[in-house]
C-alpha cells in the first residue's frame, strides 16, 4: 500500500441487506429482522458512535414496527440524530418487472414514510437489483435525489467509482458504483479469525489497495459493511476507534453528504444498466414463474388505468383508502425477490396472493364507481368506460336481451355495429318432481337469484301441475318467494318445474368512446351491419391486415402496403437445466418445433370479429436428464391451441396461446420471423422505449444471453409484438426472428452448478412449483409497422390493446333515457402516453411521458381552471396557462411530466 493509500480515509457504512422474502417466506424472515433490529437499536442507544443504514427501504422499518410499535419513538430519535438512515424506497424493487408508475409510487411512499419517521435518506440506493432501467436517473432527479448508488449492470467501460448516469431525456445523476463486492465489499473486513480479533490493519490495507484504483479523484473510500440478513459486530465501534486507522463510521447518507453532485468530467453512461461485465444480472428471473409476471401486470393495469381514473373523474365518494391498500400490495410484490419468482415455493404462493389482493382492491373500486354510474343506465343497456385519454373506437363484448339479431345504439342515438358471438339457452331446467320435493326445489332460490339470474316473474298452473320461473339478467319487478310457497300449499302428485331465461345473446359491438369518458349502448331495432372483417377457409382479412393459416399451423401476414410475415407463431420447445436465476440448456439439447398434427377450427367469421383456433399436438421430452446433461427419453403428448383473432379497425393480429404443461425442465417460446433482418430491438417499458443490440456484454462469469425484458411491446425488423405484462424476448437467427418466452419450467431456486453462471445465486433449494405445471395461457398481438423504429402508430396500438374498454350492466329503470356520452380528460400529442390519473391533495394529477425521440407537445383538455407542473413529490415546479380549458405542455424527447389540474 502506498503512503497516499495509507492516509486515505475509509468510511465504514454498517448496514444489512434485507431480502424481505426469498428462500424463506416473509414471516420467517421477519422473525430474524426483529431480533436484528432489537440488537442494533440497543447498541446505537448505548453508544453514540454507532451508525446504521437500513438498506434504502422503509419496508424493513414498517415490518419491524408492526411487531415493536413501542420502539417507534426510539427509531425516530435515531433518524432525527442522523445516525439511522432510512428510505428513500418503500422496497427494493425489480426495475424491469413492474411498471414505471409502480417505481414512482414506491419512491413516493418510501419518502413519505421515512419523512414521517424524521427524514428520508436522499440517495438513490439500488444495491441488488438485477440491472437498472433507463429512466431511473430522471425519476431520482424528479424526486429531488442527486446521487445514485448501484452495483449490478454497470458496463465494462466504467473504470472509476463515479460516473454520470444519463436518462434518455438527458437528465444525469452522479452515480457511485460499488466495486469489489457490491453492497458487501467490506463484509469480511471485521470477521474474526478463531477466538482473536480480526487483523483489521492488514485487511484495511488490502481494502485500500483494491479500492484505490477506483478512486482516481481521491476522496474517502466507501466500505459497505453488511451482507444478506446480517448485523454488524457488537464491538464494531471499539474496534475502529482502537485500530489507529483513518477510518470512521457513518451512514450512506453521511458519506454522500460530503460528495459533490456535479457530473462534470465524469464518464457518461446513457440508458439502462444491463451489462454482465462486472456482476451477475441473473436474467432468467424475467421468465421464472411467468404466472407472477401476469398477475402483477394485470393488477397494475387495473389500478393505474381503470380504478384510479374512474375514482378521480366519475365517483362522488372517496376511494383513496382502497387505492392506497392496492398500491401497498403492488409495491410490496414488486420486490426484487418477489415478482422475480426466485424465491421458495412458499414465498411464491404468498406473493401471488398479495398480487391477487391488489387486483381485487382495484376491481372493487371499479365496481363501486361503475355501479354508481350504472344506476342511471336502463336495464338491458350497458355503461362503457374508455381508460385511454384519446377518443377511440373499440370492440366490446356484452350480453343483450334479444330473440333475433340484436341492434344497439349509443346514448345520443347513433347506431352501433353488432355481431352475435353466442346465443344463450332459454330453457335452463325442465324436470319433474314429487310435490313433497317442491319445498327443497324452492331452496334453490337465493333471495331472487335462481341459476345465476334474477326471477322476473313466475306462475303456478294447477291444471297441468306446472311451476314456471322466468329469469333474466337483472329484474326490477317485485318478488317474494313466500308467495310461491303459498301458491304451492297442499299440492299433490308429480309437478313439472321449468326455469326459462329471457332470450339473450353475447355480441361484439363496435363503440365510439370519448377520452377517459363514459358512453352507453342500449338495445334497438337491428340494422344492417357491413363490417370489414371476413373469414373463410383459414384466411381472414379486415382491410388493414390479412392472415392466412398455413399447413403447419403458422400464419402468413400481409398488409396493403406490402409487408409480409411468413411462418409466424412457430412453437419451439427446448431443454432448461438452469434455475430461477439463469436459463441453462443441456449440452445435448433437443429442440421440438414440428407438430405431429394440425387442426384448424373456425370460431367467428365476421363482420366485426373473426377468429380461428389452431390446434397443434407435439411430443415433448417429459423432463431433464441432469446426469447426462440432456433431455429425457420419456415424452409427453401436449396440445397447444392458438386462437388467432382479427378485429375491425385493428392493424394487428391477436394471439392467445394455451397449453397444459405436463413436462419439467424446459423452455417454450413463440417464434415470429421478421419482415426484414433486424440490427436492433426496441422494447417499451418504465417510461421509455429502449433500443438494444443483438448481443449482451459479458465478462464476469455469467453467460451473456441476449434475452431482454419488454413491458408494453417489443419491435424489431418491422414487426411489433404487443404485450399484456413484462415478458422476455430475444432476437435470434442473426436478426431474422423474434422469440417470445411463453414458459420457463425449472425445479431449483439456484443450482450450485449452472452451465451459464459460475457462482451460485442462492441456496440449492428445490422449487417443484416453479416447474409451472398445469394450464398456461399467454395473450399478445403482432403488428407489422413501417421503419426501423416503432412510431406513434405502434404506441397507440399498444395502449389500446393493453387497455380494453370497460363495461358494466345498467340497472336503472327500463323507462329511463340512457345518458349521453361524456368526456373526462383528453390528452393528445405524438408519442405522448398517460401513465396515471388520480386525485391528490385536492387536485387531479396526471403523469405523462413523451415516448418519442423528437420534441413533442402534450395538449390536455377538460373543464380546467388552474394547472401546474409538479415534481414526483407533488411540489410545485411551474404554473401552466389554462386557456378555454386547454393546457399545452412542450416536452423534451423521453421527458416525464407530472401535471396537476383544478376543475371548475
Amino acid at each position: 500500500m502506498t503512503e497516499t493509500e495509507e492516509r486515505r480515509e475509509i468510511v465504514v457504512v454498517p448496514h444489512t441487506h434485507w431480502d424481505r422474502e426469498w428462500y424463506l417466506p416473509f414471516q420467517r424472515f421477519r422473525l430474524r429482522l426483529v431480533a436484528l433490529l432489537d440488537a442494533v437499536v440497543d447498541h446505537m442507544e448505548a453508544d453514540p458512535r454507532w451508525r446504521f443504514t437500513l438498506d434504502g427501504q422503509m419496508a424493513a422499518v414498517d415490518d419491524y414496527l408492526e411487531v415493536r410499535p413501542d420502539r417507534r419513538d426510539r427509531l425516530a430519535a435515531l433518524v432525527a440524530d442522523g445516525r439511522l438512515a432510512v428510505g428513500p424506497w418503500q422496497i427494493l424493487h425489480d426495475e424491469f418487472l413492474c411498471s414505471g408508475e409502480n417505481i414512482v409510487r414506491n419512491l413516493e411512499l418510501g419518502m413519505r414514510r421515512a419523512e414521517e419517521l424524521g427524514a428520508a435518506m436522499m440517495v438513490g440506493y439500488l444495491p441488488d437489483q438485477f440491472g437498472h432501467c433507463a429512466q431511473m436517473p430522471q425519476i431520482l432527479r424528479l424526486a429531488g435525489i442527486d446521487h445514485a448508488c448501484v452495483w449490478r449492470g454497470v458496463p465494462a467501460r466504467v473504470t472509476s467509482r463515479a460516473f454520470a448516469w444519463e436518462a434518455p431525456d438527458g437528465t444525469a445523476v452522479r452515480t457511485q458504483y460499488l466495486p469489489e463486492g457490491g453492497y458487501g465489499n467490506a463484509a469480511s473486513m471485521f470477521e474474526r479469525v478463531g477466538d482473536g480479533p480480526p487483523p483489521l490493519s492488514r485487511r484495511a490495507a488490502g481494502f485500500a489497495t483494491a479500492m484505490g484504483r477506483w478512486y482516481p479523484d481521491g476522496g474517502p473510500l466507501l466500505a459497505m459493511y453488511g451482507a444478506d440478513h446480517t448485523a454488524p459486530a457488537a464491538d464494531l465501534a471499539d474496534r475502529i476507534s482502537g485500530a489507529g486507522l483513518p477510518m470512521r463510521l457513518d451512514t450512506l447518507a453521511g458519506y454522500f453528504a460530503g460528495e459533490t453532485t456535479s457530473v462534470d468530467g465524469l464518464l457518461h453512461v446513457r440508458g439502462e444498466l444491463r451489462s454482465h461485465a462486472r456482476a451477475n444480472i441473473l436474467p432468467g428471473v424475467l421468465s421464472a414463474r411467468v404466472r407472477l409476471k401476469r398477475l402483477l401486470g394485470r393488477a397494475e393495469r387495473l389500478v393505474e388505468r381503470y380504478a384510479e381514473p374512474l375514482a378521480a373523474l366519475w365517483y362522488a365518494g372517496d376511494a383513496r383508502t382502497f387505492l392506497d391498500l392496492a398500491w401497498r400490495r403492488l409495491i410490496e410484490t414488486s420486490c426484487h425477490d418477489s415478482v422475480t419468482g426466485c424465491g421458495s415455493d412458499e414465498t411464491a404462493e404468498q406473493v401471488a396472493a398479495h398480487m391477487a389482493e391488489a387486483e381485487q382492491l382495484g376491481r372493487a373500486v371499479c365496481d363501486i364507481v361503475t355501479a354508481e354510474r350504472a344506476a342511471s343506465v336502463p336495464l338491458g343497456s350497458h355503461l362503457v368506460f374508455n381508460p385511454t385519454p384519446a377518443p377511440r373506437t373499440g370492440l366490446i363484448m356484452v350480453d343483450v336481451p334479444s330473440e333475433g339479431e340484436p341492434g344497439l345504439v349509443t346514448g345520443d342515438g347513433r347506431p352501433v355495429p353488432v355481431q352475435t358471438l353466442d346465443i344463450a339457452p332459454t330453457v335452463l331446467d325442465d324436470a319433474v318432481h314429487q310435490a313433497a320435493e317442491l319445498p327443497i326445489v324452492l331452496e334453490r332460490v337465493y333471495g331472487r337469484v335462481l341459476f345465476g339470474q334474477e326471477v322476473r316473474d313466475w306462475s303456478v298452473s294447477r291444471d297441468d301441475r306446472t311451476l314456471t320461473f322466468h329469469v333474466t339478467a337483472r329484474a326490477d319487478t317485485p318478488f317474494d318467494i313466500g308467495d310461491v310457497r303459498a301458491a304451492l300449499r297442499d299440492v299433490e302428485g308429480e309437478w313439472r318445474v321449468r326455469i326459462l331465461a329471457d332470450p339473450r345473446r353475447t355480441v361484439a359491438a363496435l363503440v365510439d368512446a370519448p377520452p377517459l369518458g363514459l358512453t352507453t349502448v342500449s338495445p334497438a331495432p337491428p340494422t344492417a351491419v357491413e363490417g370489414p372483417v371476413t373469414a373463410s377457409e383459414g384466411v381472414f382479412d379486415n382491410g388493414l391486415l390479412r392472415a392466412e393459416i398455413d399447413d403447419d399451423g403458422t400464419l402468413t401476414l400481409r398488409t396493403p402496403s406490402g409487408h409480409i410475415v411468413e411462418g409466424a407463431g412457430r412453437i419451439v420447445d427446448g431443454g432448461d437445466l438452469g434455475d430461477s436465476y439463469n436459463y441453462a440448456p443441456p449440452a445435448a439439447d433437443r429442440l421440438v418445433e414440428s407438430p405431429l398434427t394440425v387442426r384448424v377450427e373456425p370460431v367467428w367469421s365476421g363482420p366485426l370479429l373473426a377468429a380461428y383456433d389452431i390446434v397443434r399436438t407435439y411430443r415433448w421430452p417429459a423432463s431433464g436428464d441432469v446426469e447426462n446433461d440432456a433431455r429425457s427419453q420419456a415424452e409427453e403428448d401436449v396440445t397447444v391451441t392458438t386462437r388467432a383473432e382479427l378485429r375491425a379497425g385493428e392493424p394487428l393480429l391477436r394471439l392467445r396461446v394455451t397449453f397444459d404443461n405436463r413436462c419439467d425442465d424446459h423452455r417454450v417460446r413463440l417464434h415470429l420471423p421478421l419482415p426484414r433482418a433486424a440490427r436492433a430491438s426496441f422494447a417499451e417499458g418504465q417510461f421509455t422505449i429502449t433500443e438494444r443490440g443483438l448481443t449482451a456484454e459479458g465478462g464476469f462469469g455469467e453467460r451473456p444471453v441476449p434475452t431482454f425484458p419488454a413491458s408494453g411491446f417489443v419491435a424489431a425488423g418491422g414487426l411489433a409484438v404487443l404485450l399484456e405484462h413484462p415478458t422476455e424476448y430475444e432476437v435470434t437467427g442473426d436478426g431474422g426472428e423474434l422469440a417470445v418466452t411463453l414458459l420457463r419450467s425449472i425445479g431449483y431456486l439456484s443450482r450450485d452448478r449452472n452451465r451459464y453462471r459460475d457462482q451460485p445465486a442462492g441456496p440449492q433449494l428445490p422449487t417443484p412449483t416453479a416447474q409451472c405445471r398445469g394450464p398456461l395461457t399467454t395473450s399478445l398481438a403482432i403488428m407489422p409497422h413501417h421503419g426501423e423504429r416503432p412510431g406513434a402508430d405502434v404506441i397507440q396500438a399498444a395502449e389500446s390493446y393493453r387497455h380494453e374498454l370497460l363495461t358494466a350492466a345498467g340497472y336503472g329503470p327500463v323507462s329511463a333515457s340512457p345518458p349521453p356520452p361524456r368526456t373526462g380528460v383528453a390528452i393528445t400529442g405524438d408519442g405522448v402516453v398517460m401513465t396515471s390519473l388520480r386525485t391528490r391533495d385536492g387536485w387531479i394529477e396526471t403523469r405523462l411521458v413523451a415516448e418519442s425521440a423528437e420534441p413533442t407537445t402534450a395538449v390536455l383538455r377538460g373543464p380546467f381552471t388552474e394547472a401546474a407542473r409538479v415534481d414526483l413529490r407533488g411540489r410545485p415546479v411551474l404554473p401552466l396557462d389554462v386557456r378555454a380549458g386547454t393546457v399545452t405542455l412542450a416536452l423534451r424527447p423521453w421527458e416525464i411530466a407530472t401535471v396537476r389540474l383544478r376543475q371548475g
